[in-house]
């Protein structure tokens, strides 16, 4: 497992002001790193991700034998940051009759009938049960707000849309976390960090190779030119919305090694602190599973 020493320099502490080039976006280029050498990190981390996957599996069984806590993982990142392959490859080991990912386009006009929150409150994963937001209520803070034509078509009572309306958001999405919690939802967040250089790289990566065309959007293209404006938005965010309950961890992406085992190390570690048990059976169960190891045994 990873140390949590390590883990602790990518949370985000409640309350903390959050400067983004503060947080490394290629974790294995830095000078701590360098000294370890690229060949062992590699190594190491791909030592991590196999075992967190055995480990993540027998969690989730305890998770999904228990019927008492469920796991909401939300994954926010720019176009590029490697979202999808983090899922793919955190997540391979689970029983997929445990797990189910959502991603949320554009809202439909029913979805924009109600408040912001409720087609992401329809999706939230049941006990026993993991769950996957690729993206997430947050786009709410990220996108609607680097694109105020967005918020003007939400149907919203008349009112100013200031810096004040968006510390409301927070609040809102504050309040529907710690209900989750205390309802015995475990929330993890996900912030994959990538710089604009790799995302550059990995844009010119899918143009380049045939079989990464269907990957390229003009789309992703166009919202690149707000890079400071969601960069902005990025950090409200992060110190807005980063509690105890519900943590913010900032994953340096620019290495897809090193973000994949970060994020499968804090999830299974987070669902092993639950300190599960398998439930136990009363007297009559015990009485029934004899009769039936009789049963069978008599054939």
């Amino acid at each position: 497992m990873i140390k949590k020493k390590l883990i602790t320099r990518f949370r985000v502490a409640p309350g903390r002001q959050v400067d983004l080039k503060k947080f490394p976006t290629d974790w294995a280029g830095t000078l701590e790193a360098k000294k370890i050498g690229q060949d062992t990190i590699k190594a190491r981390a791909s030592e991590v991700l196999e075992k967190n996957r055995l480990e993540l599996a027998e969690a989730q069984e305890l998770l999904y034998a228990s019927d008492v806590y469920s796991v909401l993982i939300v994954l926010q990142a720019m176009d590029a940051a490697g979202k999808d392959g983090t899922i793919r490859h955190v997540m391979s080991g689970v029983n997929p009759q445990g797990c189910q990912v959502f991603s949320f386009k554009r809202p439909s006009d029913e979805e924009l009938d109600h408040n912001f929150l409720w087609r992401y409150s329809k999706c939230l994963p049941e006990r026993g049960r993991i769950g996957i937001f690729n993206r997430s209520y947050y786009e709410e803070v990220l996108v609607v707000r680097v694109h105020p034509e967005i918020l003007a078509g939400q149907k919203l009572p008349p009112g100013k849309r200031d810096d004040s309306f968006w510390r409301k958001r927070f609040d809102d999405i504050n309040a529907f976390e710690r209900h989750l919690t205390r309802n015995g939802t475990l929330i993890l967040k996900f912030f994959l960090h990538v710089s604009k250089q790799e995302q550059k790289r990995r844009f010119l990566e899918r143009l380049d190779k045939p079989d990464k065309h269907w990957k390229f959007s003009s789309a992703d293209l166009a919202e690149r030119g707000f890079w400071k404006d969601y960069a902005g938005a990025f950090e409200e965010m992060l110190q807005g919305t980063s509690t105890d309950a519900a943590p913010w961890y900032v994953i340096p992406a620019d290495r897809k090694y090193v973000a994949r085992a970060l994020v499968a190390d804090i999830i299974t570690t987070a669902i092993q602190d639950l300190d599960l048990e398998f439930p136990e059976v009363g007297k009559a169960k015990l009485r029934e599973l004899a009769a039936a190891r009789r049963q069978l045994e008599s054939e």
